[in-house]
């Protein structure tokens, strides 16, 4: 029987380096890096055990992923590679910790706008990036990005740090479909209608809409579910009840998605249980057990987001590749520090 070994955060060190470095040649395991909590992931690796009987074993870090692995070199245990977004998948290609993956069935699960074009990551869910809407003040069913900047939002804006990953991944796709020039002018527009400085996190904002603070604000779709149910936190509940999902631009490009993906570690010492792992995680299956998980959408054709998700309402995910909108991250990133964005609205 395989035994598996889900380690929290304060269990990285020396110790479990030993132990996974041990371990990782032994026949019938893989050992995942991951950035996502090892709770989100468990069902989805204990079905993979379950058919496979291929035992997982999970080194959760919070940050410094690259860093580990670069560090470990050659004799590095880690096979697979799990992470939150688009952001953190091209620092591990950037950093030179994943190698190059070429399989039909992934290939064949995942659209090729979820997926490296060298074959270096893919995507597993996606996440719309959306406006969080008053369902008592904003009557507005149907918006765009671009109209954000319209004045009747004046003072009725939230959103969280403009530097923030999932941030920046929004104004990087501006960039890619309008330009650095509009996406400077868009941004200086999006600070004169905040309600505050940017602060907090994304549930922070369904929390500002609720106490009147403002009418909008920028989030991400999962947040809603987590809130709608939260029992350890039922106050969050409140907070997903006054507010209303709008996806943005449905009616041309649409809405900015971001993702969760996986990578096949450079030095993978169990190659072929790593590969076996992928293809599993890329099926239908697997990514509508994740999705229920984690609420969000699975990126297979065909494969069904869980009921609260599929509650907030239809969602057209913007087509441009994720690896082109991620190359304008830079260019997103110091357009809001030139623009002074998480300096809040001008006085």
């Amino acid at each position: 029987m395989f035994k598996k070994r889900f380690v929290s955060a304060a269990l990285i060190g020396s110790a479990m380096s030993a132990l996974l470095a041990t371990s990782a040649l032994a026949a019938g395991e893989v050992n995942i890096y991951s950035y996502r909590q090892p709770e989100l992931i468990k069902p989805l690796l204990d079905e993979f055990t379950k058919e496979t009987g291929i035992a997982t074993n999970v080194l959760f870090l919070d940050k410094g992923l690259v860093e580990r692995i670069t560090a470990e070199g050659a004799n590095s245990p880690a096979d697979v590679i799990m992470t939150i977004d688009i952001a953190r998948l091209m620092e591990a290609k950037d950093g030179g910790v994943t190698q190059p993956l070429s399989s039909e069935i992934i290939n064949k699960d995942i659209p090729a706008q979820y997926r490296d074009p060298d074959g270096q990551w893919f995507g597993l869910t996606t996440r719309g990036r959306v406006i969080y809407a008053s369902k008592d003040r904003v009557p507005e069913t149907a918006i765009t990005y671009e109209e954000l900047t319209d004045p009747k939002w004046k003072g009725r804006l939230c959103m969280r740090d403009a530097q923030h990953s999932y941030n920046i991944g929004l104004f990087a796709s501006m960039v890619a479909h309008h330009g650095a020039e509009y996406t400077e002018n868009w941004l200086k527009g999006i600070k004169a209608n905040l309600a505050r400085k940017p602060d907090g996190n994304d549930r922070g904002q369904a929390k500002a809409i609720m106490a009147g603070e403002c009418d909008i604000a920028f989030g991400n779709t999962y947040y809603v579910g987590l809130m709608m149910t939260n029992e350890k936190d039922p106050e969050e509940k409140e907070w997903a009840a006054a507010t209303k999902v709008l996806f943005p631009n449905v009616t041309d490009r649409g809405t900015h998605v971001n993702i969760s993906g996986m990578a096949l570690a450079k030095n993978s010492p169990n190659k072929d249980n790593a590969v076996k792992l992928m293809e599993f995680l890329a099926s239908g299956k697997a990514q509508e057990i994740y999705a229920e998980k984690v609420f969000e959408y699975p990126v297979m054709p065909g494969a069904k987001p869980s009921e609260i998700v599929a509650s907030f309402g239809a969602i057209k995910p913007d087509t441009l590749p994720l690896a082109e909108i991620a190359k304008n991250r830079k260019t997103a990133s110091e357009l809001v520090d030139k623009v002074g964005l998480n300096d809040g609205p001008s006085q």
